[in-house]
């Protein structure tokens, strides 16, 4: 893994392969979420599901990027430890995925 530069976006599309092995990477760290109906925000044929993250163990999504990222670390990297700047959810989510 490459240290990102936050002032250049990529424009190309995430592969369904990338996708699938970071979910196995993840997997045997982070709970499985429902998704729900939302009969609020759906309407007519159009039908929207909330995928119920706070549930997670740290109470959102970042834990998944989080431990996908500390997973791809080399282990000498993560011997030396990571550094999050964040007072919220991802460094809960930081934290947790580096114990």
């Amino acid at each position: 893994m490459t240290s990102p530069n936050p002032t250049q976006f990529s424009t190309e599309a995430v592969s369904l392969q990338t996708i699938e092995a970071a979910a196995e990477r993840i997997k045997p760290h982070v709970l499985r979420t429902p998704c729900v109906l939302s009969d609020s925000l759906s309407s007519g044929a159009q039908r929207v599901f909330l995928k119920l993250e706070h549930l997670q163990t740290t109470g959102s999504f970042k834990l998944r990027g989080a431990t996908n990222a500390i997973a791809q670390l080399p282990a000498a990297a993560r011997q030396r430890g990571v550094v999050g700047v964040s007072t919220g959810n991802h460094g809960r989510g930081l934290a947790y995925a580096a114990k």
